[in-house]
């Protein structure tokens, strides 16, 4: 691999030409203890600029597994005119997500709109907590989950109003159990996150749906 040592932002990162390669090569930079500042610099550099996207996404791997990633190169790398780099950034996003939480939610929160990478914004900001409720997460899951035309977007989003657990969230998650079965099941366990009468009644209905698997996570909540 290429000595990193002498790389800075003005000075061209010596990466192997091959672009394959030099994926691995990022990779691989990133499993460095300690990360000197200037391998850090250069595999911003690569997320900001380099022309194949599976060096971009690879880079972004790499800073991820930095004890402080910095949020910025998380902003351009969900800004990507790759989806598989958009795609990769959304599946990174938790580990961002502790310099700048809140802009690591609200930027996952558009890509719910990208239809390439919704089912992975959708996992990620049931990861982020109480942060994605404050960026707004929770009307745009919801809207996901009862509309949108991929029903993996839709277990996804229903998976992370479970995770998150609040209230604007019920609706849509008690609308889910009349969805497809992968969907069901997910939105039953969803309601774990939730209590009342309608979802003691979305329960006991799961007791005699189709879907075994339904029926199952049904009983066990239940049965707490």
């Amino acid at each position: 691999m290429a000595d990193l040592s002498a790389v800075n932002r003005t000075d061209p990162p010596p990466w192997p030409e091959d672009p394959v390669e030099r994926a691995a090569a990022a990779a691989a930079a990133g499993l460095r203890r300690p990360v000197p500042a200037e391998t850090a610099a250069a595999l911003e550099l690569l997320v900001a600029g380099d022309p194949d996207p599976r060096v971009r996404a690879a880079a972004l791997g790499a800073l991820a597994r930095l004890p402080d990633p910095p949020a910025g190169v998380w902003l351009r790398a969900a800004a990507d005119p790759d989806p598989s780099v958009r795609s990769r950034a959304a599946d990174l996003a938790p580990a961002f997500a502790a310099r700048s939480g809140a802009a690591i939610a609200g930027g996952l929160v558009t890509l719910l709109g990208d239809g390439e990478v919704a089912e992975a914004a959708a996992w990620a900001l049931g990861e982020l907590g109480e942060e994605a409720v404050r960026a707004g997460a929770v009307g745009p899951l919801a809207e996901a989950a009862r509309s949108h035309g991929d029903p993996l977007v839709r277990e996804a989003a229903v998976a992370a109003l479970g995770a998150l657990g609040d209230p604007g969230g019920l609706e849509a998650v008690l609308a889910a159990c009349r969805d497809k079965p992968a969907i069901r099941r997910r939105a039953v366990l969803a309601l774990a996150a939730f209590e009342g009468p309608a979802v003691d009644g979305a329960l006991r209905a799961a007791l005699d749906d189709k879907d075994w698997q339904t029926r199952q996570a049904a009983e066990d909540l239940l049965s707490q």
